[in-house]
């Protein structure tokens, strides 16, 4: 059997990234991993109702932003509370892209990582 278990976002701020995460997303810490020599950090975050977990990576040498490429990828997370979320993230200014006709936006993180946001549909 294969389940997903996570996915990664290296990130060059650990506290900013961890509010952020926390106040657009709710997601909050399960574990947490560091180095022996302090070189890296791992922290775990999870939504509180399923398994997978985001992994966010701190690397303590690291000063320059992530090249991100050209950001075809994405997380994206399902939401019975999308207006609300929309509310919060437009107050927050994270909202990146909308995308009416699909029901869909994307908030960009501190690091540039767009991750979409998807009604659950009745």
């Amino acid at each position: 059997m294969l389940q997903f278990n996570h996915f990664n976002f290296n990130v060059l701020d650990l506290d900013r990234s961890l509010a952020f995460y926390r106040e657009a997303l709710e997601l909050e810490v399960v574990e947490e991993k560091t180095a022996d020599d302090g070189s890296f950090k791992l922290v775990y975050l999870g939504d509180g109702e399923t398994g997978f977990r985001l992994e966010l990576t701190w690397l303590k040498d690291r000063t320059q932003p992530y090249d991100l490429g050209e950001q075809e990828f994405h997380l994206a997370l399902l939401t019975d509370r999308f207006d609300e979320l929309l509310a919060r993230h437009r107050a927050m200014g994270c909202v990146c892209f909308e995308n009416p006709a699909m029901g869909i936006y994307f908030i960009e993180d501190p690091d540039g990582y767009w991750i979409e946001i998807v009604p659950e549909h009745s």
